[in-house]
């Protein structure tokens, strides 16, 4: 028997330090993490500020970002812990990627060095959570439409407006919030605790049951003229984070596809059908060896991206190129294992279903699956076709 990873030579294309930060993080994930993720679906939860500063001491928040407590890692790195992540639940990659990539890189990208001594550290240790408040309930793939707005009082500025799906939203101590200003769209830190914002926590998901989900409701939220991200200007600020979460996604995907298909091999060996292994069948080897070959094409172009990225070459239609494939492949491995598993698919006990509602939101968050077909389509014909 060899794994996937074994079939492709992928350690080989590995440094030292990619292999150990790799196992690192997943023997957290496996001793810490999935002994209660099943719980945590079913129940609709998930431990943050608990689970924060444990995931800061292993140097995982913003862990690509370099300095202010940050480990500084390569993108490749980062993304390896991505997959290790996902392996156990999208919920979990979901949180230190929200932390991450899009509130913490923000910051980085765009703060001010007064705003980045103040957040950085806490959110790096996860002394403190972020948030980043884009999508909005009428506006998800069309960011460039949002209602939610900013007006100059004085040296203040008063924010109104709603955002939706929000990531650490209820949990979060800082909100990364964009909103449209009489001339551009711009980022603001809200602070937990602001009179008139508020976060209420999203129930009845059937997906990311183990994350938290939020809307934001922001009233004649009074900020001071510091709490503007001073180098954000445009629609490009919001795009360049989403672009680093989409990165992490290319590989995380990728890693509850690998648990779907570790725990269907273990379960097809071992269950007996006609007096003989599951696996032992030709139809259970086709599938099984279909989805090996696209987890191995898939891993082998996110390796491919994240070498682009660490040599600063990696260009925004590649990371749609990555982002679909790997949700799409991983959404359609997780669909096909569970039907190897039969009913026994269908429960907590195995983690094929829940994987695969998890992939549903995965697919289409951070950009739909038709999003980035209209992306590599204007790439391929120099034609726009979102409109």
């Amino acid at each position: 028997m060899v794994t996937v990873d074994e079939l492709f030579a992928l350690d080989t294309l590995l440094s030292d330090t990619e292999r150990q930060i790799r196992e690192t993080v997943r023997r957290f994930g496996e001793q810490r993490l999935r002994p209660h993720v099943a719980d945590w679906f079913e129940r609709g939860t998930f431990p943050a500020r608990e689970l924060a500063p444990e995931l800061g001491e292993l140097g995982l928040l913003g862990m690509h970002l370099d300095g202010y407590g940050c480990a500084g890692t390569t993108a490749t790195e980062y993304g390896l812990a991505c997959l290790e992540l996902e392996a156990v639940d999208s919920g979990v990659r979901s949180m230190v990627s929200v932390q991450g990539s899009l509130a913490m890189t923000a910051i980085h990208k765009y703060g001010s060095e007064e705003q980045k001594q103040q957040w950085l550290p806490e959110l790096a240790a996860g002394r403190a959570i972020g948030c980043f408040g884009l999508t909005e309930p009428d506006f998800g793939s069309n960011p460039g439409g949002m209602r939610t707005r900013a007006r100059r009082d004085g040296t203040d500025w008063v924010l109104d407006g709603s955002k939706m799906w929000i990531t650490n939203g209820s949990v979060a101590d800082v909100a990364v919030v964009w909103a449209r200003t009489d001339e551009r769209i711009r980022g603001f830190l809200v602070p937990a605790g602001t009179p008139g914002f508020t976060a209420r926590e999203m129930r009845h998901k059937l997906s990311l049951r183990a994350s938290i989900t939020a809307e934001l409701d922001l009233d004649g939220v009074r900020l001071p003229g510091d709490a503007v991200l001073p180098e954000a200007h445009g629609l490009a600020g919001p795009l360049a984070c989403l672009s680093e979460a989409r990165f992490g996604i290319v590989f995380g995907a990728l890693g509850a596809a690998r648990d779907c298909l570790s725990a269907t091999i273990d379960y097809a060996r071992a269950r007996e059908v006609f007096d003989k292994p599951l696996a032992a069948y030709q139809l259970t080897q086709a599938k099984l060896a279909d989805m090996a070959v696209e987890l191995g094409k898939g891993t082998l172009l996110a390796l491919h991206l994240g070498r682009l990225k660490d040599r600063g070459e990696l260009r925004p239609e590649q990371v749609s190129a990555g982002k679909l494939n790997s949700t799409r492949e991983a959404l359609a491995v997780a669909r096909e294992c569970r039907t190897i598993l039969g009913a026994n698919g269908i429960t907590l006990d195995y983690p094929v279903l829940r994987h695969a509602n998890n992939l549903e939101s995965v697919l289409t968050y951070e950009g739909t699956a038709e999003v980035h077909q209209l992306v590599l389509g204007e790439a391929l014909t120099g034609a726009k076709a979102f409109r």
